[in-house]
């Protein structure tokens, strides 16, 4: 079994994050998934709010980028954003495209997910109730990020990543470990009928997945789902870190979409290659 079954929180200062501890093991990354804490947003965005679509102050959400930055030691010059559509598009990116999304234009779009093999490229993707995954292959330095929400996971979003580090990079599977971060759980999340036929219409086994209830509705699992298909995929259960933090459960550390009715900030998952 995985010896690394949560995430760590980081404090610096007010700001708080979690990484995966199987990642700082390696000394080969910088990565972080943000909290609310620690920024200079107003409500209903306090404080730490990264999402620029959250109809939040430009201004503020550029400082909370510097706060963060500052917090791991690198720049916002070096960031790359993804530009998120609940689809299953990643992007493979390099040097040539610092700063885009933040600093520069970005001329990219419906990316759920970024990845790189070149170091001092922060990728950055974001969150608020949907699955973050983080990717790290430790042979070949390769890092990645994808957005996982229902459709996303459905559509196979955790697979792509790992069929693209394989065909790109020439990743093993073996080599690579994955950090499943804080979303909302199964405790919180109830769906309807539509997602469980999509769901039963894309798994072969969803008795873990989907849990009925007496309302005709099902309790959804997306860190067992994204699991599954990463070992489907060939990734060994004991290279994979579930956080099991809900962000709906948690709202006082973390926004949550759902618990909020959608007027919210958003946090970040973030790595780079030092």
């Amino acid at each position: 079994m995985n010896n690394y079954n949560k995430f760590k929180l980081n404090e610096k200062g007010e700001v708080k994050y979690y990484t995966v501890p199987s990642f700082d093991d390696t000394l080969l990354v910088t990565h972080a998934f943000t909290t609310r804490l620690g920024g200079v947003s107003k409500d209903p965005f306090n404080s730490l709010n990264l999402g620029f679509k959250t109809g939040d102050n430009k201004k503020d959400i550029i400082e909370n980028f510097k706060i963060i930055s500052e917090s791991l030691e690198s720049k916002i010059d070096n960031l790359v954003l993804s530009d998120q559509v609940h689809k299953t598009e990643i992007r493979a990116v390099t040097k040539a495209d610092l700063g885009k999304g933040i600093v520069k234009e970005i001329d990219y779009s419906e990316i759920d997910g970024l990845v790189t093999n070149e170091s001092g490229v922060t990728l950055c993707t974001f969150y608020a109730d949907c699955v973050p995954l983080f990717y790290l292959d430790k042979e070949k330095k390769v890092v990645g990020l994808a957005h996982a929400g229902w459709r996303g996971t459905v559509a196979g979003i955790a697979g792509n990543m790992i069929d693209i580090m394989k065909e790109k990079y020439e990743s093993k599977p073996e080599d690579i470990i994955v950090g499943i971060g804080p979303s909302i759980g199964e405790c919180c999340y109830e769906v309807n009928k539509d997602v469980f036929d999509e769901f039963n219409r894309n798994f072969t086994n969803t008795s873990n997945v989907l849990k009925s209830m007496d309302d005709g509705k099902w309790k959804l699992n997306l860190w067992e789902a994204n699991r599954l298909i990463l070992e489907d995929k060939g990734v060994p259960c004991r290279n994979i870190t579930i956080s099991n933090l809900c962000t709906s459960c948690n709202n006082d550390i973390f926004y949550s979409y759902r618990k909020e009715n959608g007027k919210t900030g958003r946090m970040a998952a973030i790595i780079q290659l030092k």
